[in-house]
């Protein structure tokens, strides 16, 4: 009988850039908070050149150009350390012949869109948006058919191919929301399907250092069924605080239309899920501490995070939304997200 190969243990140079992607997926939250927070929405008027004539913002455009390109290069920052992410773990997962399927499969997606681009601007519709949707969908298949050929570690290589698709994704949304003039509902997806690649990067750091193979329930089921309730609450407050957001006096430029919502009426609804959410987790922590969980840890420190995001949301509110504030309060919302997905993922452990 032949005998499985051992599972290799992901390289320093792995761990090293997981963790930088995670970071930068969590400041490129604080730099495009930056840009609604300074009215730098429309900084650069076009995408993905910055005005029709330059790549990068003219002097003419002052500092809201130059903060909206910041936060443009830092799509790039990103997308770099996920396609290293993704390589370093194909490599992991499947071998020297898994890292050669996916870079051509990455000159193929390529090629898709720039057929995508070459095709449209004959019939005189925006080609950008068009090559973009063809470069994402051409992602999606290599990313399928990547993660059928690995032999282990396809945890990993599913959780590497949703950080590259995402931001193949987020650029195509970036370019829509400056192409919308800033609407504030495509605003809050971004800011959303930010947070969601935010809390894949952290499940990648917490499944790269377990055990890979199947898993068994750690916990009792009431505090599992906990847990996931709470999860639902968070998402109902991240909506709501999207919402409010988008309806508040920072929504990017001085003349873009809000959603039409009562942002004052909306804070306050969005504080409900928030206090809930709270009670929630501190159950958690009680219940994980009097019972020796593995989930003490990040059940705490979700709990820290909570209790500074709601002192800055009450001082925010009290102090009339200083933009410095707010964007402290969005980035505190990425790491409360990261912190709960990680706490899910420490439900589980390894089946003995």
């Amino acid at each position: 009988m032949t005998m499985p190969s051992p599972v290799s243990a992901p390289s320093r140079t792995l761990r090293i850039l997981a963790w930088l992607s995670f970071l930068a997926e969590t400041i490129i939250i604080g730099t495009g908070g930056a840009v609604r927070l300074t009215g730098s929405g429309l900084g650069c008027s076009e995408w993905p050149l910055c005005t029709p004539g330059s790549l990068v913002p003219t002097p003419e455009l002052g500092i809201h150009g130059i903060i909206e390109f910041g936060n443009r290069t830092m799509t790039g920052v990103v997308g770099v350390l996920a396609l290293a992410v993704l390589l370093l773990t194909l490599h992991l997962a499947g071998g020297r012949r898994a890292v050669s399927r996916s870079l051509w499969s990455a000159l193929a997606a390529i090629l898709v869109g720039i057929a995508g681009f070459v095709v449209a601007m004959p019939f005189d519709v925006p080609a950008f948006p068009v090559a973009s949707a063809g470069l994402l969908l051409a992602t999606i298949v290599a990313a399928v058919l990547s993660i059928r050929s690995v032999s282990q570690r396809a945890d990993l290589a599913v959780l590497a191919w949703i950080v590259l698709v995402g931001v193949v994704a987020q650029g195509f949304v970036g370019g829509i929301t400056v192409l919308t003039g800033l609407n504030p509902f495509i605003v809050g997806f971004h800011y959303a399907s930010s947070l969601v690649l935010v809390c894949v990067t952290a499940a990648f750091l917490v499944r790269m250092g377990a055990a890979p193979g199947a898993r068994e329930r750690a916990v009792p089921r009431w505090y599992a069924i906990t847990t996931h309730v709470t999860s639902l609450v968070l998402a109902v407050t991240i909506a709501f605080g999207v919402l409010t957001t988008g309806n508040g006096p920072h929504s990017g430029d001085a003349d873009v239309v809000r959603t039409g919502f009562d942002a004052t009426l909306l804070s306050h609804i969005h504080s409900w899920p928030g206090y809930l959410l709270f009670a929630l987790v501190a159950v958690l922590v009680v219940a994980a501490w009097r019972l020796d969980l593995p989930t003490r840890g990040w059940a705490t420190a979700l709990l820290a995070v909570l209790v500074v995001q709601i002192g800055v949301g009450v001082w925010q509110a009290n102090a009339a939304l200083p933009p410095l504030l707010v964007g402290i309060h969005m980035v505190l919302a990425a790491l409360s997200a990261a912190a709960f997905t990680a706490l899910v993922l420490a439900l589980k452990r390894p089946a003995r």
